[in-house]
């Protein structure tokens, strides 16, 4: 009580400031759940925050595809209805592999490069006619960076495969410029089920053929892999899933089953593919015709561990299985099923 200037404390007054005193304030154990339960949102929220990110860049890789695919359509019904190849053969007479991509002179471009000439859809604004420079120009268009793998920038080893080997190899038959090249022309009328055919995918290159874990990281200095383990080996161009004795592969250096070329499963276990219609569709690659060994590795043909064949339906172009351009010039599909 208060008298003659005096303040007097009554035993009540004790616990009221014991509870000033705790006002607005935290037990340790409420310190505790709090932290609990924001640990417990954050492990929820965090994968789901994940997925969303992953689903986000599958979406955009789809919508560069679409555009790349657009450009193909252009360059083909462009170029006297004539598909655009893999890339060049290397002839002898280095004039004879220089080429004009739209924005300046280029040594062997590979075909999302030529795509420039007529779409006006440039990989690189550093075009080169230097045969060093074939292969380890960086990509800086994004348009041709799949999101998943955004260091994948050189030419050689980058994001995105070609079906090659039935839309268009320049290469020569028996390596021989005297010859011919393997599968070129292809006119896109001879594509008939361009909805069903494959034109490119997410590319794995010629890692696909190794064991999963002994795959390396991706060399986007364009430079080849000593050990021949490195995703997105020669990426610009994939293989079809069956492969036989005498066809093309990939990397031409080394035409054998472990180095085989492959898409890539990059995108929550799917990959991205632009069809010749121009839609694209997350697939498997057992969805595609591929046959996949217990290790990982994309089988060259059958599968030893189930005996089940791979098939080259959508890749074909006629919706049906066939064997892929011979090295030696025989008729496509002399070897059809």
């Amino acid at each position: 009580m208060v008298g003659a200037g005096f303040l007097i404390s009554g035993p009540g007054d004790e616990v009221r400031r014991d509870r000033a005193n705790t006002v607005g304030g935290f037990t340790l154990i409420e310190l505790l759940v709090v932290v609990a339960v924001i640990a417990v949102l954050i492990g929820v929220l965090l994968p789901a925050l994940g997925k969303a990110r992953a689903s986000a860049r599958r979406v955009q890789c789809a919508s560069n595809q679409r555009q790349i695919a657009m450009g193909w359509s252009m360059y083909s019904h462009d170029w006297r209805s004539i598909v655009v190849p893999g890339q060049s053969g290397r002839f002898s007479e280095t004039p004879r592999n220089i080429f004009d991509v739209g924005n300046g002179k280029q040594y062997r471009p590979k075909w999302f490069v030529v795509l420039g000439a007529l779409s006006e859809i440039h990989a690189y604004h550093n075009p080169s006619p230097d045969r060093e420079d074939e292969h380890t120009i960086q990509i800086d268009n994004e348009l041709f960076i799949c999101s998943e793998t955004p260091d994948w920038t050189s030419t050689r080893n980058s994001s995105y495969g070609y079906n090659h080997q039935f839309l268009g190899n320049t290469r020569f038959v028996n390596d021989s410029e005297n010859e011919g090249f393997i599968n070129f022309p292809v006119l896109i009328s001879a594509i008939s089920a361009p909805a069903s055919t494959v034109m490119f995918s997410d590319s794995m290159g010629t890692a696909a053929g190794k064991p999963a874990d002994q795959r390396t990281e991706n060399r986007e200095d364009g430079s080849r892999d000593p050990d021949l383990l490195a995703l997105g080996g020669h990426g610009y161009i994939i293989d079809p899933p069956r492969l036989t004795g005498d066809c093309d592969y990939a990397d031409r250096r080394n035409r054998s089953a472990a180095h085989r070329s492959a898409p890539h499963e990059r995108h929550g276990e799917m990959a991205n593919i632009a069809y010749c219609d121009g839609h694209v569709e997350g697939k498997k690659l057992t969805e595609l015709g591929y046959q996949i060994h217990a290790d990982g590795s994309v089988a060259h043909s059958v599968n030893e561990e189930t005996g089940q064949t791979a098939t080259n339906q959508f890749f074909s172009g006629r919706n049906r299985d066939a064997d892929p351009p011979t090295l030696s010039g025989a008729p496509v599909g002399s070897g059809s099923r």
